[in-house]
């Protein structure tokens, strides 16, 4: 049996688990730089639609009350980790899916038993970290996903956790879910899907195999068969990233190839670290500088850099970023967004040398102590030295939260009288 965990309102609930008087209002979470709304409480969903940009709500938001908060990733990364923390002491295969949802396998414990497994994780999970969740359990991922559906619409009669265990509840959940509510049927194919009559779950699984593979491919095909009870959608193991990106939209536009450089090679630094971090290199990578939509003149460019050989060394990395923005950069535009994506990514176990152009021995050796000195001041302490030193990065964040869980100076202060 195939199980989903899906934490409610996960970023409102976030803000909830340290603020109880949040519990029951409206709520908002912002997008990078206070952008659009990306996150709603449920009492929010009937006064702000997902994706409202938000100096145009900021009348409803007063007149409705609504709690509006900056994204704190931060916060939300760690909250999301106990939880996974947590739902591992229950259950061996874990498929963490998103940031708020994670599918596993219970093929130990017994089907009449399954309910009260799943409402133990799920009051465990509400007691130790204060975030509600949901949980789905069915024979596939798919069905998982309905089920879990149906136990975050019916709340009060499942408690927060539904479990397939039989034909009848099989057929009866899927004539109840919509065929564009489905896990892997997207805006346009429930368009076409519509357009043959085809309205739910149970329609679409009645569809012939030869109609499904020709119009909507092989992938169509195994999500009937594991909506029709088959496991064909199996967990995923963990892997590595094929390219790791860090992308910013500036707090104001920049006109300078000085400060534009700068941001580069910060970006470039990020993307090094996360490479050491999961013990891989790359060999090549992206940069791109972007003006803003509404900017009257504009220039989206990108070129990709090939590296000599494969490295995870910031020094080398953020030496031909810098490459590749002097070959993009023009002056006389006001340039909103950068980023830089390094790809071509390989295990550095499996690093190749060259005897004539390979990475200089003692960069390793030095990023060792620069990711050892830096994760022990939590602080990126030590930089390169075409960053600004005294700069740090710093999105508009209007409506920030403290880091209760990661920031010991922003933790929770309790008096007592």
């Amino acid at each position: 049996m195939y199980g989903i965990l899906d934490c409610n309102s996960f970023y409102a609930s976030c803000q909830c688990a340290f603020n109880p008087h949040l519990k029951g209002k409206p709520i908002v979470v912002l997008s990078n730089n206070d952008g659009c709304v990306i996150a709603r409480s449920s009492e929010a969903k009937e006064f702000v639609p997902m994706g409202a940009e938000a100096f145009k709500y900021t009348a409803v938001f007063k007149e409705h009350n609504i709690h509006v908060f900056s994204s704190n990733y931060s916060l939300y990364g760690d909250m999301s980790t106990r939880v996974i923390n947590i739902l591992e002491k229950f259950v061996s295969n874990i498929e963490v899916y998103s940031i708020d949802e994670a599918f596993f396998k219970l093929d130990e414990i017994e089907i009449e038993n399954l309910e009260a497994y799943a409402l133990n994780i799920k009051e465990i999970i509400e007691k130790w970290v204060g975030i509600p969740v949901s949980i789905g359990v069915a024979s596939t991922k798919s069905l998982s996903k309905v089920a879990n559906k149906i136990a975050k619409k019916y709340f009060e009669k499942t408690k927060g956790v539904y479990v397939i265990s039989n034909e009848e509840q099989r057929i009866k959940a899927l004539k109840w879910t919509k065929v564009e509510n489905v896990w892997g049927i997207g805006r346009r194919i429930s368009k076409q899907l519509k357009l043959r009559n085809i309205n739910t779950a149970y329609d679409f699984t009645m569809l012939s195999d030869e109609y499904v593979r020709k119009n909507f491919s092989v992938v169509g095909l195994r999500l009937k068969k594991d909506l029709l009870g088959n496991p064909i959608i199996r967990l995923e193991e963990l892997k590595s990233k094929k390219s790791i990106a860090t992308t910013r939209t500036f707090e104001y536009a920049l006109k300078e190839f000085e400060p534009i450089k700068e941001r580069v090679v910060t970006f470039a630094n990020t993307c090094a670290e996360k490479l050491r971090k999961q013990h891989s290199e790359c060999s090549s990578l992206y940069v791109f500088l972007k003006t803003s939509t509404y900017a009257k003149t504009k220039r989206n460019v990108g070129i990709v850099v090939h590296l000599p050989f494969f490295t995870n060394s910031s020094i080398t990395i953020c030496n031909y970023a810098i490459k590749g923005v002097e070959q993009l950069y023009k002056k006389g535009y006001n340039y909103k967004k950068a980023g830089v994506i390094v790809m071509g990514i390989n295990s550095e176990k499996e690093h190749q040398f060259s005897l004539f152009n390979d990475e200089n021995p003692k960069h390793k050796s030095l990023m060792k102590v620069i990711d050892t000195l830096n994760l022990k001041f939590r602080k990126p302490k030590v930089k390169i030295a075409n960053q600004d030193l005294n700069k740090t990065w710093k999105m508009k964040q209007e409506h920030l939260s403290p880091r209760y869980t990661t920031a010991i100076d922003e933790i929770i202060e309790i008096k007592c009288h």
